[in-house]
């Protein structure tokens, strides 16, 4: 095999030089002594024999070439001298230098004589200390000129091959990398296959007979099991022909059209970073061979035969692929697709404060493949009670000794879970159930309505503070029948352990209004029948959190509370029905939303749909669209139907949730609501309206069609707004 650089370097000397160069890749220095001691005593190129500093008025100058150079233990590297201005041609001598005394190696010549250009330098078993070694190359003609190169001793070579062991049915195909450490001159490695049972064609064939270290061949097995039926590929450096590695590789019957693979998962989504196991299914394969894996981004490393572990890439994406071929027949394989999302978490109400609901960082869920065959349930998790409250999802917890996505979910029977996110089958990292000792949680019984059936615990969807993962939620529960409980608790999420002081009880003593519709001077809060329905919301460093009834079970009022979350002290309250008369049934007010939490705009506003209630415009805002300022919840804005004394006995406005539409960069901003008559409307967040005479002052109403079984298929089209996400 012929070293093509050493060939080039030698040219620039003379005709004869050119000879040794073709010779041989690797050499014995003392081989090439005795073949090229005609050749250097001859000289090369001619020139004067004089002594003097080159003859001429230009001063010689020394190169040494290459430079710098890593060389491993042990292995050897030719270095050149190039002497400029040198007309008497005496060429140059050599030395070698470093810290470690004796131990920078040796430096042989190709041919006798001081005055050749080309060494060889052999490094040392050991890298000296620190590993770097001066080659000194001086002019003789003129000794203050000179040259060096600075050379690395580097590690020894070595070679590792993957696989080591491979089935490989007749004709079929297999891949193999061979991976040179300390590869510093990259000449890679040359491939060989060997077998007692087999020679040349009959031992199969390679695509490749050298390559690059990590660059893979493909080897295809014989038409005919040898016998016996092993064969070894080996993989030897180039630079050091005593490094290799090699394989065994097993031919088998062809079980062409058998074998099949499917992935587990084969479709879903991980977050930025995340590491999860894939899992690779064969069937018909005798072998037991197992499969190859391929990513089409993120990294993929084997664990056993079918697993490997995929670490998902570090930006969001759709359409990741990733590949597991059988390794008894390469024409079987199976691929799953993920999605790589860059979403913070789901840590509130319908995703975010505008509570439309949508996720803007889907990267895996299509209208197409939310099908059956590709959309399902994956696993299940046991909770000890109905769950009314919307899951939450929080990415890249440090739980359970590790990091991990998790769901959040609070029950019925004022238990909060935190369950493994991806893990099939389902892990449970904590249960903490919130009832002190002597208490349980609520029955429908005791309120006198059966509007949430048969439990009373934690209804409203709890909100979660991203800057410190602590869980925020409220619960129900009860001493008896008519002496009930509700606390706000701050829960770690990697434990469940209170924090911020929690939990924080609710009383009539810390809840109150200064003016009262019952007879009295003040409303106070009622933890028996204030029916806490609204997810929570969270807005600098406040969690607010909204009441209703149940059924409308007296005496209830519509309430919005502000908690620190550093301490979960009261902040601020709101009270809608402060000018309501005594004993009238405005004095009842409530803000259920169905469940939804207060919408928030980027001014950090909080917006809420009231229900029935007294309206005056000043302190009661009974059956109306209210924007309020945080953290001091002042009205700030609202609009009421100018029907809304109608509303008091039917109609309620606020039956359902609001949503604040994007903001637009000119004009209005909106937000939506409906009402119990199927009335959406659409209302102006920058100048919301107040309360019409015979009309509503807003942008728009709407009431949707409905078909016989009462299910929405259509709504009328709402101009002159057009909206768009």
């Amino acid at each position: 095999m012929v070293r093509a650089q050493k060939q080039r370097r030698c040219r620039n000397f003379c005709g004869a030089a050119t000879i040794f160069a073709g010779a041989v890749a690797k050499f014995s220095v003392a081989a090439l002594s005795i073949a090229f001691v005609g050749a250097f005593s001859a000289g090369c190129g001619g020139g004067s024999n004089s002594s003097g500093g080159g003859g001429g008025s230009t001063a010689i100058t020394v190169s040494v070439t290459p430079n710098p150079a890593t060389v491993a233990v042990g292995t050897n590297q030719e270095f050149m001298a190039t002497v400029s201005n040198d007309s008497a041609n005496k060429g140059v001598s050599w030395a070698l230098s470093c810290a470690t005394p004796n131990g920078c190696g040796s430096l042989s010549f190709l041919s006798p004589g001081s005055s050749i250009r080309v060494v060889v330098y052999t490094a040392p078993a050991t890298a000296p200390t620190p590993a770097t070694v001066t080659i000194t190359a001086t002019s003789i003609s003129d000794t203050t000129k000179s040259g060096t190169a600075t050379v690395t001793v580097g590690p020894a070579i070595s070679v590792s091959l993957s696989p080591t062991t491979a089935m490989v049915p007749v004709n079929a195909t297999a891949p193999f990398t061979a991976t040179v450490a300390a590869d510093f001159s990259k000449l890679g490695v040359a491939w060989s296959l060997s077998g007692s049972g087999c020679s040349a064609a009959t031992c199969g064939s390679l695509s490749a007979t050298t390559s690059a270290s990590g660059t893979p061949i493909t080897y295809t097995a014989p038409g005919a099991i040898p016998s016996p039926a092993t064969i070894t590929l080996t993989a030897t450096s180039i630079e050091d022909n005593t490094k290799s590695a090699s394989a065994t590789i097993t031919i088998v019957a062809s079980t062409a059209g058998g074998v099949t693979v499917t992935i587990t998962p084969k479709a879903g989504g991980f977050v930025i970073g995340q590491v999860a196991t894939l899992t690779a299914t064969v069937a018909n394969d005798a072998s037991g061979a197992g499969v190859t894996w391929t990513a089409s981004s993120g990294t993929i490393t084997p664990a056993t035969a079918t697993t490997a572990t995929f670490t998902a890439p570090s930006s969001a994406g759709s359409g990741i692929t990733v590949t597991a071929t059988s390794k008894a027949n390469t024409t079987a394989s199976a691929t799953g697709t993920y999605g790589i999302t860059d979403l913070p978490g789901v840590t509130t109400y319908h995703n975010d404060g505008d509570r439309d609901g949508v996720n803007g960082q889907e990267y895996v869920l299509t209208t197409s493949n939310v099908a059956s065959g590709t959309f399902g349930k994956l696993f299940s998790c046991n909770a000890d009670g109905a769950i009314y409250a919307q899951p939450l999802w929080v990415p890249n917890v440090n739980i359970g000794g590790g990091v991990h996505n998790v769901i959040v979910a609070a029950t019925m029977r004022d238990s909060v879970f935190v369950y493994d996110a991806d893990a099939s089958p389902c892990v449970t990292y904590w249960q903490q159930t919130l009832i002190p000792a002597g208490e349980t949680y609520g029955n429908w019984n005791d309120v006198g309505n059966n509007d949430i059936y048969p439990d009373i615990g934690i209804l409203g969807t709890p909100v979660i503070d991203p800057s410190t993962n602590n869980i925020f939620v409220v619960t129900k529960t009860k001493t008896n029948a008519t002496t009930y409980h509700q606390r706000i608790h701050a829960l770690s999420i990697a434990t469940g352990a209170e924090v911020s002081g929690g939990p924080f009880e609710i009383t009539a003593s810390n809840v109150t209004a200064a003016r009262g519709c019952e007879g009295g001077s003040t409303m106070a809060f009622d933890p028996l029948l204030e029916n806490q329905r609204p997810g929570l919301a969270l807005v600098n460093g406040v969690v607010y959190v909204a009441w209703a009834s149940h059924g409308d079970t007296a005496v209830w009022h519509g309430w919005v509370v502000g908690f620190n979350t550093s301490n979960l002290g009261i902040s601020s309250i709101w009270n809608y029905t402060l000018n309501a008369v005594s004993g009238e049934i405005g004095c009842r007010g409530g803000i259920w939303m169905s469940g939804g939490a207060p919408a928030i705009d980027k001014n950090n506003n909080l917006y809420v749909l009231t229900g029935n209630g007294a309206f005056d415009g000043t302190g009661s805002f009974g059956d109306s669209f209210v924007k309020l300022s945080t953290p001091a919840l002042g009205v700030m804005d609202y609009f009421t139907p100018f029907n809304e004394n109608a509303m008091q006995a039917v109609d309620d406005l606020g039956s359902s949730g609001t949503s604040v539409l994007f903001d637009q960069t000119t004009g209005p901003s909106y937000m939506v609501g409906g009402n119990k008559n199927q009335v959406i409307y659409v209302v102006d967040r920058t100048n919301m309206g107040h309360k019409g005479t015979t009309t509503d002052p807003i942008a728009k109403t709407a009431r949707p069609t409905l078909s016989a079984n009462t299910s929405l298929t259509t709504c009328q089209t709402v101009k002159p707004l057009s909206v768009a996400r």
